[in-house]
């Protein structure tokens, strides 16, 4: 199975949140994965704001990088080519997206992907209407009705 995950998904590898459990279940399933070249510097975002805010200790962030930097080696990292950019336009134009969350969807549709896992219900609609496979990993009482 062809994966693609984004960063607000692929961070809870590095910290233990709802959804961690199950994004370690899609993982062992995954044949192929891939992440936007956004990624890293995102989840690394991320661990610093943690990190000032005291919530993760030098020694934790140092293996949660470590992690991640080995985590990423494996996988087929995405461009950011000229197509990405004009379906993350599109993308933008027709939901209420940010403009990274729009690029992690561009970069899943151009490479295929059977899967797109978030834990962004914005980005969760948006890829479905987009026609991609969205599999969600937020709180489950945060899904709206359809």
């Amino acid at each position: 199975m062809r994966v693609t995950v984004d960063s607000s998904a692929f961070a809870k590898r590095y910290v233990r949140e709802h959804g961690s459990d199950r994004l370690e279940s899609l993982l062992q399933r995954t044949s192929d994965l891939s992440l936007c070249v956004i990624l890293i510097p995102e989840i690394i975002s991320g661990l610093n704001r943690r990190l000032r805010e005291s919530t993760l200790g030098v020694r934790n962030y140092r293996k949660a990088k470590g992690q991640l930097l080995d985590d990423v080696r494996d996988a087929t990292i995405l461009q950011i080519t000229p197509a990405v950019v004009s379906r993350s336009v599109r993308l933008l134009e027709s939901n209420a997206l940010r403009a990274m969350d729009a690029l992690h969807i561009a970069c899943a549709l151009e490479w295929r992907a059977d899967v797109f896992v978030t834990s962004d219900l914005r980005q969760l609609a948006a890829a479905g209407k987009a026609g991609l496979h969205a599999e969600y990993i937020g709180r489950r009482n945060e899904i709206p009705e359809r």
